[in-house]
């Protein structure tokens, strides 16, 4: 087989605004240790193939491979297509039947250790404010870094709400986790090692933020989007 495979009748683009597809695919691909032959063999395609989108940044296989492609990376459909990068969320269509689920507290946590930023709604003194921030899942509480001068760091002896979320823009689904509860200041020196130790990143907004703040929650909850096939 060719470079250049032929299109399929599965190779239709599909509609909407599309990122480098490609370079989605090679970036996490090579993430994950596989080869092109390996990920050719979980989606049921040629290797061949594969090179072609990862080369060619104007490729836009259909919506049947973008699904097998998403399922053998173990990543979402919306974030393979690009549509992640440079488009706030929701402004895709709402599926014909879908359905809002409770989520269970088991499903909540195992939602929020997933991700690396939320929003936390703080009532500072210049009013109500909704602020985006790295955090960390420790000891069943949230736990983020700032600045002593910064606004998350006014949320300290207040009640505040945290949340997270993921939107998939092409299958029109999605989850969100709201937690509450009692914001304090992080003061002992071992604690502090520890978080330091367990965060993931540091503060994507640089500087100086070595002031952690810990959220412990009173109540969480959560919600899911899925789409039921017709039958």
């Amino acid at each position: 087989m060719s470079d250049k495979a032929p299109r399929q009748a599965s190779d239709v683009p599909v509609g909407g605004p599309q990122g480098d597809v490609g370079r989605c695919i090679a970036q996490r691909r090579e993430e994950l240790g596989l080869t092109r032959e390996e990920l050719a063999a979980r989606v049921g395609s040629a290797p061949g193939y594969i090179r072609y989108l990862e080369e060619n940044s104007t490729a836009a296989p259909g919506i049947g491979v973008l699904i097998r492609l998403a399922d053998a990376l173990d990543m979402r459909l919306s974030a393979l297509r690009g549509c992640d990068a440079d488009l706030p969320p929701g402004i895709g269509r709402a599926a014909r039947h879908p359905e809002l689920i409770e989520l269970s507290e088991e499903e909540c946590w195992a939602r929020l250790s997933t991700h690396g930023v939320g929003r936390a709604a703080i009532d500072a003194p210049a009013g109500p404010f909704i602020v985006p921030l790295n955090y960390s899942v420790v000891d069943g509480a949230i736990a983020f870094r700032t600045a002593p001068d910064a606004t998350p760091a006014t949320a300290v002896g207040t009640h505040v709400a945290f949340e997270v979320d993921q939107i998939d823009e092409a299958l029109s689904q999605g989850w969100s986790v709201l937690l509450q509860g009692q914001a304090r200041a992080v003061s002992d020196p071992g604690t502090v090692r520890r978080l330091n130790a367990l965060a993931y990143s540091g503060p994507w907004a640089g500087g100086e933020r070595d002031m952690w703040v810990r959220i412990d929650p009173d109540s969480l909850s959560g919600r899911r989007i899925v789409v039921r096939r017709e039958r």
